[in-house]
């Protein structure tokens, strides 16, 4: 009985890894071929690389979308980790349910809803503030940096609630002061979270369609922007390449992150044994 149940669990998984990674490796297959229509092979052919690369309107999404998620990433990562240690060092105290609620809402809420409710925002600044004189890359940045948050904070708030606090009972005893503590003992712990969170809020902000959409100016058009407006007019085989060369960076960033996420917990481990 067993053994059914564990070759059956194994025709599931396999089935559904056939689901999920079919579609990308037809995908890369097809970015190599040399026919105009992405349906019809024609022959191996690096063609539609040197053709994307020649698109300047590509390529310039592209640096903007990468900037934009850089940035996004790594502010999302800092007000992310200051609303974890307040949900999870700070105690009790008045709003804090109000607190966690608001900062993880972008979780759940609709992103047409987040992204009419940003614009909206922006025009009202507009027009009693006068600014921002133009919505672009920085109203896009406040966007991300909104909704990236969340995932953040999230990730984060989990690996600081595992945390054994008696590392930073310890270095307080032996006369480390509170941000010390937090540099030398707490950040390295969470280090594997931040990673995590930093990765997360990275993808999510390369990703975004529906908000940048509504906060974007003409100044400022992302890669998601670019490919859908590409395909509504029909699927260029350059498309297929940009997908190829995104899928090959995500795989190789995500390996070199398991490698040092594993090698953190694995020298935290030793410390831990050390200290007990």
């Amino acid at each position: 009985m067993t053994s059914s149940v564990s070759k059956l669990n194994k025709i599931f998984l396999a089935i559904g890894f056939f689901f999920l990674y079919a579609p990308m490796i037809v995908l890369i297959v097809y970015s190599f071929n040399g026919s105009e229509r992405v349906n019809v092979w024609a022959g191996f052919s690096f063609k539609w690389y040197g053709e994307l690369f020649r698109d300047e309107a590509i390529m310039s999404a592209v640096w903007v979308s990468v900037k934009l998620a850089f940035a996004s990433a790594s502010a999302a990562v800092v007000m992310g980790t200051l609303a974890s240690l307040v949900l999870t060092r700070a105690g009790k105290f008045k709003g804090k349910t109000v607190f966690g609620g608001m900062v993880t809402a972008p979780l759940v809420m609709p992103e047409v809803i987040t992204g009419l409710s940003l614009l909206l925002l922006f025009v009202g600044l507009a027009n009693s503030i006068g600014w921002p004189e133009q919505r672009g890359f920085i109203t896009i940045w406040i966007a991300h940096v909104t909704f990236c948050m969340a995932y953040v904070t999230v990730v984060v708030s989990s690996r600081l609630t595992e945390m054994d606090r008696s590392l930073e009972e310890a270095a307080m005893d032996l006369g480390a002061t509170p941000l010390k503590t937090f540099l030398l003992i707490t950040l390295p712990i969470i280090s594997p979270a931040l990673i995590s969170g930093w990765l997360l809020a990275f993808t999510l902000s390369l990703d975004d369609l529906v908000i940048a959409s509504f906060v974007s100016g003409p100044s400022s058009t992302t890669l998601p922007m670019i490919v859908f407006s590409s395909v509504r007019l029909g699927l260029s085989p350059k498309i297929n390449a940009l997908a190829t060369i995104m899928i090959l960076t995500v795989l190789i960033a995500a390996v070199i992150s398991y490698w040092l996420v594993a090698r953190n917990e694995k020298r935290q481990r030793k410390l831990s044994e050390i200290s007990h």
